[in-house]
């Protein structure tokens, strides 16, 4: 049997559900994994021991008294889990990374936090971002750089990079993470883990520390889609506290992304995104994943979009105009630091943002990247007249080296531009690992109309049921 902290979320709920071990032992084989590869891997910022054993404690009382009928109320109980940094936790210091938050403790928890422990699931910390979710590498925060755990020279991809590192090493079971522009797959993609970007408002954004709030997207980081599709459910929701949030009804995507046939699905290839610029390795994962996908009973058909890159400029002028906006609210008089505290990206992209926003500018910019915007949108809907779902690579390339990112000011904007038109639009996509190149994990999406996430789930459940990627280990981690 494997180490309990390198079960996956399905294979623990079941060992609970057989009293084969106790969301105790469940927990602290997490704690002990994070105390021995932590300080190398440097995922967490703060990690909550005492309250996690207590309510692992309380846990373990209910399933003694209650049996499998516990978990029928809380389908995560005794599950270890990590929270971004960017969610609010109650009682818990929450800073998205940033020194102008740093010492701030929340007094309630993220709409998105309720729900996962009112389904049981224990909070083990909280994990490292770019500060305020600025970036693509985990190299913006005021804390540290987060390195990946498949070769610590290397980057976890970003913002997510510390869920995303936790999960990839086995200190928790799942994290949470947060798209605006690539923010969840991207992490996932070179850490090879399997991560969500629903469907914007599928998931609220109440109580998490906001960035674009047109294009943020609460989403889980996970081993398996098995496990995604369980922990999306309880995230997601209706929530009379986000008024973004979707009235439309969270379906059992576990159930139903196993009844999803293959057979006859159309999975468009979009071509304009295997014109951009691929590393070679990364390309041929993609290309060998969609032979899967054919194998598997799809038909793949070629699909006219238009290009990821126009996505770019749409995307930083959107982006830097919301963070202008979100960030103006830290005036260091309720929050304890002032504007002295934010750090360059921080700056950089709030001067930006209010540039573009200023009498003058406002409808050479701001406006004229809300009808691209919107062309955007239109170019999925007209895909999506075609096909049932698409391919993608999550990234161009795989993990790059730390300190490679502060090489171009554009960044972040040009790993993540094969995401950033699907934020752009609203539409889910999933990441999972399809492969290695040089070492690293290769990650493919799949994108799927706005709340159709059940179609992706389940052309996902059938590619790991033909792969093994996924259950690859990282060297590190490995005895």
């Amino acid at each position: 049997m494997s180490k309990l902290n390198e079960l996956t979320v399905k294979e623990a709920l079941e060992g609970l559900k057989k009293k084969e071990f106790t969301s105790v032992d469940l927990v602290k084989s997490c704690l002990a994994q994070i105390e021995k590869f932590d300080p190398k891997i440097k995922a967490f910022l703060r990690v909550t021991s005492e309250s996690a054993i207590k309510k692992a404690e309380e846990a373990d009382k209910e399933i003694s008294a209650k049996g499998a009928e516990a978990f029928v109320n809380k389908p995560l109980l005794g599950i270890p889990y990590a929270a971004k940094d960017n969610y609010s936790t109650k009682n818990i210091e929450t800073t998205a990374s940033s020194k102008v938050l740093e010492g701030y403790v929340p007094p309630f928890d993220a709409t998105a936090i309720k729900k996962l422990n009112e389904a049981g699931a224990i909070l083990l910390g909280k994990t490292n971002l770019d500060a305020f979710a600025h970036g693509s590498s985990t190299e913006t925060s005021d804390f540290g750089t987060t390195f990946n755990p498949w070769d610590l020279s290397k980057v976890p991809g970003g913002s997510s990079g510390g869920s995303a590192a936790a999960v990839a090493s086995h200190m928790v079971l799942f994290a949470t993470g947060s798209e605006t522009g690539g923010s969840t797959r991207g992490p996932a993609s070179w850490c090879g883990v399997t991560g969500v970007k629903p469907s914007y408002g599928r998931v609220s954004r109440y109580g998490i520390v906001a960035m674009a709030s047109s294009t943020d997207s609460p989403g889980p980081l996970t081993k398996t889609a098995e496990d995604a599709a369980v922990v999306l459910r309880v995230m997601a929701g209706k929530d009379p506290l986000d008024a973004t949030s979707s009235p439309a009804e969270v379906p059992d995507y576990l159930a139903e992304g196993k009844s999803f046939s293959m057979k006859g699905v159309k999975i468009g290839r979009p071509v304009s995104y295997f014109e951009m610029e691929l590393e070679e390795g990364t390309r041929k994962k993609i290309d060998e994943a969609i032979e899967v996908f054919k194998s598997l009973g799809a038909e793949i058909i070629d699909v006219d979009m238009l290009s990821p890159k126009y996505s770019i400029a749409v995307y930083t002028i959107l982006q830097r105009s919301e963070v202008s906006s979100n960030l103006a609210r830290l005036d260091g008089i309720r929050y304890g630091h002032d504007r002295n505290s934010f750090g360059f990206e921080a700056k950089k992209r709030i001067m930006l943002g209010a540039y573009t926003l200023s009498s003058g500018y406002y409808d050479a910019y701001y406006a004229k990247a809300q009808k691209v915007r919107t062309l955007i949108k239109q170019s999925f809907d007209a895909a999506f007249e075609k096909v049932d779902l698409l391919v993608a690579p999550s990234m161009p390339c795989v993990a790059l080296d730390v300190g490679e990112s502060f090489n171009s000011p554009m960044f972040g904007e040009m790993m993540d531009v094969l995401n950033e038109p699907s934020c752009i639009a609203g539409v889910p996509g999933i990441s999972v690992p399809c492969g290695f190149y040089n070492g690293l994990p290769v990650g493919v999406q799949i994108m799927s109309r706005i709340n159709e996430e059940s179609k992706i789930f389940g052309a996902l459940f059938n590619y790991q049921g033909a792969t093994a990627f996924h259950l690859e280990k990282p060297a590190l981690i490995k005895e």
